[in-house]
């Protein structure tokens, strides 16, 4: 099997290749169903519109959560290339976080999300397909991260409510001004921390994905709101 095929599954099943890498002996990576080391992980989610597009056709048919779209279709992928699916969303808790900088040229941000060089802060993790086999891997993406040459930091002053800040992200703060009245452009657009990043502006969610990703941030985070 090869990346290229990999890739083409994950394409065809509304998912995007979001790196790979061969994990080291004692890294935290699950063993397989049968006990086996797994010798490649290759992270899938999505960078750019296809999953969204994949998505939203499924939840046209049927209520559907993202988690659910995901584990379901990552799942048949697996299925259909022997590998086994784990997914960032399910307990206990695997660092998706650490594997994508692994995988690709990905780097913390001020704002604690996960940055691209290409995609910038719009792009996600969306499961992982753990292989038996140590498939062939490209050259590592080692790009520097776009925040070290970022002298102004718009990112940390965007926010209306300065949720963002040396102390870390006041969730409390921003979930409370998302349920305010009227309606911020936060709920309409998606977060102007991520907004004001200049990297991967051609990746921006669409006002679609924006909103439900806001609405769903929203729903988890109720009681923050509510406080």
């Amino acid at each position: 099997m090869t990346l290229g095929e990999i890739e083409q599954a994950l394409a065809d099943a509304g998912l995007d290749l979001r790196g790979a890498f061969h994990p080291d002996r004692g890294e935290a990576v699950p063993r397989l169903a049968d006990g086996a080391r797994a010798r490649t992980v290759v992270l899938a989610g999505n960078a750019g519109a296809r999953m969204w597009r994949g998505f939203a056709a499924a939840r046209a048919q049927r209520a559907l959560t993202l988690d659910a779209w995901s584990k379901d279709v990552l799942t048949g992928v697996a299925a259909r290339l022997g590998a086994q699916a784990v997914f960032p969303f399910e307990r206990p808790f695997l660092p998706f976080q650490r594997w994508a900088m692994r995988a690709e040229a990905c780097h913390a941000s001020p704002l604690g999300l996960s940055i691209h060089p290409d995609y910038g802060l719009w792009h996600g993790f969306r499961g992982a397909l753990l292989l038996s086999d140590a498939v062939e891997l490209g050259a590592h993406d080692a790009r520097a991260s776009p925040c070290a040459g970022c002298i102004d930091r718009p990112c940390l002053s965007a926010c209306p409510v300065g949720a963002f800040g040396v102390a870390g992200y006041d969730v409390a703060a921003c979930a409370r001004h998302l349920a305010g009245s009227p309606e911020p452009k936060c709920m309409q657009v998606g977060c102007l921390a991520r907004h004001a990043c200049p990297v991967g502006r051609d990746y921006r969610y669409a006002r679609e994905q924006a909103r439900f990703h806001m609405l769903a941030f929203l729903k988890e985070h109720g009681r923050e709101a509510a406080a």
